[in-house]
């Protein structure tokens, strides 16, 4: 006996799963925005101290760099008269760093560039998880199961998409954060505008986009250890989609764990990056700063500030990957959803799981 289905009934599911994933992607926008958020402020002065030690002059000496506003050139940095050798000198530890600039610059100093960094923070994770999750959703529609492809280039169009959309606020950022003054954000705008007009708040965009590449590894290894917390917590008969502790703590270690991998084989771009924002300096593209950095400081060149980043980045990632994650399950498990979906991991074995979130929304099949 067959049975037919109303073209209203087809009509009203399709309006229902239209306004579903509406709501879905902007949970994930709301997420990203303010998971990043949290992350940026209590991280700060960590970043501070970083792009400083990525720097190619060493801003740990009392007015050695500051933009000179008064000077008819005012995009050109003025210098204190050091020799070479003082200039060059060993950075200080990071702790020596955080009282340098506390003595010298006080606790403002500390959180120079975080009005830019909240500034954009905001938009910029949410661009990228809206962009991320919306492009993850679509090819897996498409293909009609979820392979790490499908993870990397979903990653590889947030992270471009996101770098384009906010390169000048960062540049903005890092030009405050390498400046030991009191360079506001609207003289660096002003001074970079009139020398090189909007080109000029793109200066890094090459190394941003290299970066993609540690999106890539971060995401990949995530979702794979995120999958197999998923497939432990079910056959512990506990509920993947539950905002609490346990849950908390596992997307934590995920993020700790995949961001660690991924910023310590792709952290050369951030050192490239800072060069090439620097005021006045000689590197200009990102194949010529690379040769540069290379020949005259050796690859560990390279890796100026990388135990630093770590420090920074490592619990900033997964403060905002584990924010995330929480809200969104917050979000989602107020939303009324009665479906089940299949999800497979690495493993054969397959389990059913209520919906998380709309990284769970079609099969995922991870092959390896």
């Amino acid at each position: 006996m067959s049975t037919t289905v109303s073209d209203d009934t087809n009509t009203d599911g399709e309006q229902q799963h239209h306004q579903h994933s509406n709501r879905t992607s902007y949970i994930h926008l709301f997420a990203g925005g303010l998971a990043g958020t949290f992350g940026a402020v209590l991280t700060c002065p960590l970043e501070v101290i970083k792009t400083r030690y990525q720097s190619s002059k060493n801003t740990f000496l009392k007015g050695h760099n500051h933009l000179d506003l008064r000077s008819s050139m005012s995009n050109t940095v003025a210098y204190n008269i050091r020799s070479s050798a003082s200039i060059e000198s060993k950075r200080p530890s990071i702790t020596a760093a955080f009282r340098y600039i506390l003595r010298y610059e006080g606790i403002p100093g500390l959180f120079k560039g975080l009005v830019p960094n909240l500034v954009g923070v905001a938009p910029s994770r949410a661009i990228y998880f809206f962009a991320y999750a919306n492009t993850k959703s679509f090819l897996v529609e498409e293909l009609e199961r979820e392979t790490p492809l499908v993870h990397v280039t979903s990653a590889a169009t947030a992270g471009i998409a996101m770098s384009t959309c906010t390169n000048p606020l960062w540049f903005v950022k890092t030009r405050l954060q390498l400046d030991q003054g009191n360079l506001r954000a609207m003289d660096v705008i002003r001074s970079v505008y009139r020398s090189n007009g909007i080109r000029g708040f793109y200066k890094g965009i090459s190394a941003s986009y290299l970066g993609v590449s540690e999106t890539i590894v971060h995401f990949v290894i995530y979702e794979q250890i995120k999958a197999q917390l998923q497939l432990m917590q079910l056959n512990q008969n506990r509920s993947p989609d539950d905002p609490d502790l346990f849950n908390f703590i596992s997307y934590l270690c995920a993020a700790a764990c995949s961001k660690s991998c991924a910023s310590t084989l792709c952290y050369p771009h951030e050192v490239i990056r800072t060069r090439l924002r620097e005021e006045g300096t000689k590197y200009r593209t990102l194949l010529q700063t690379f040769k540069t950095i290379v020949r005259e400081e050796s690859m560990s060149g390279l890796y100026r500030g990388l135990l630093t980043h770590l420090i920074r980045q490592i619990p900033n990632t997964a403060i905002m990957m584990s924010t995330y994650e929480i809200i969104v399950a917050l979000f989602s498990a107020a939303t009324p959803s009665s479906s089940t979906i299949e999800v497979t991991t690495v493993q054969t074995k397959k389990v059913l799981l209520n919906q998380v979130d709309s990284e769970a929304n079609a099969s995922h099949e991870a092959e390896v």
